[in-house]
């Protein structure tokens, strides 16, 4: 992995070895060993390996579906006016959020468990988010595979706007890795960050469409919902994949631009802090 390092911070343009897309010019080779690594390990020893990379999100599933569909009996209204089962539409929005939720947990500790990294000062630290988001996104890709799966077997369709789903996630890729650099460089100094995460993670789950249309809460109380970053992205990915809609593209674009800023903010505040890392560690 040395090597790898040595000869990526020796080759390629210098915009591309200090700006946010780093890890995908000059240092992808680390990049990608890195983002293996880390799904890879997430295994390791597991008698069935990757495979619960499928099984995960199907528990998942069917824990959430109980409890919301049978248990509390949460209805619907385009379930049942268009046949759509309710588990297909919950799992679209759980699926969003636990890409988003998996990097907010992990990006305060991205910098404090790997000590080894920031001793070495060769070792570029601004791409350690990267394979956090890319084996996230790994999970995901995972994720949409059940469901679409699912969503063959129990409904017996699948619009053609299903293609677009990566295009209606990708403006919240931008905007976690943001919020990743963001919060790598404040858990160095604020390790209560990690506690607080957690707590923020499952608040955003529960405010947002992922569970119940936005229309089930009485129309002061709604901007809560409108406000989760996820509700949007969530939305229109049920557009796409459900609905058979395409999704709303000047919403995209303004969001798309929000999360850029973000993303220029995060990797700003992480190159201005970076220099204390080894010192506070």
């Amino acid at each position: 992995m040395k090597n790898a390092v040595l000869s990526s911070s020796a080759a390629g343009p210098s915009w591309l070895q200090r700006g946010p897309l780093a890890a995908l010019g000059a240092y992808r080779s680390l990049t990608w060993e890195l983002a293996k690594r880390d799904v890879l390990g997430r295994y390791r020893g597991a008698s069935f390996g990757l495979l619960w990379s499928l099984f995960s999100p199907f528990l998942m599933l069917l824990v959430y579906s109980f409890a919301f569909g049978f248990v509390m009996k949460a209805r619907w209204p385009e379930a049942e006016a268009g046949g759509i089962h309710y588990s297909i539409i919950l799992f679209i929005g759980l699926i969003v959020h636990g890409f988003f939720a998996e990097c907010l947990n992990r990006a305060p500790n991205l910098i404090t468990t790997n000590v080894n990294f920031v001793k070495r000062v060769i070792f570029p630290l601004e791409i350690l988010p990267w394979p956090m988001v890319m084996s996230a996104l790994f999970h995901t890709g995972m994720n949409v595979l059940v469901f679409l799966a699912l969503h063959l077997f129990l409904d017996h369709q699948l619009p053609w706007t299903t293609v677009l789903l990566p295009v209606v996630f990708l403006p919240l890729v931008v905007l976690t890795l943001g919020v990743s650099w963001l919060l790598a460089a404040l858990g160095v100094y604020l390790r209560d960050i990690g506690q607080v995460t957690g707590v923020l993670a499952t608040a955003m789950l529960f405010l947002s469409t992922a569970m119940f249309p936005v229309d089930a809460l009485p129309s002061n109380w709604r901007w809560m919902l409108q406000i989760n970053p996820l509700s949007f992205i969530i939305n229109q990915a049920r557009a796409v994949t459900l609905w058979g809609t395409l999704p709303d593209w000047q919403g995209l674009a303004i969001y798309t631009t929000g999360a850029l800023v973000v993303l220029l903010g995060g990797y700003t505040v992480f190159g201005l802090t970076r220099r204390g890392f080894a010192d506070v560690i």
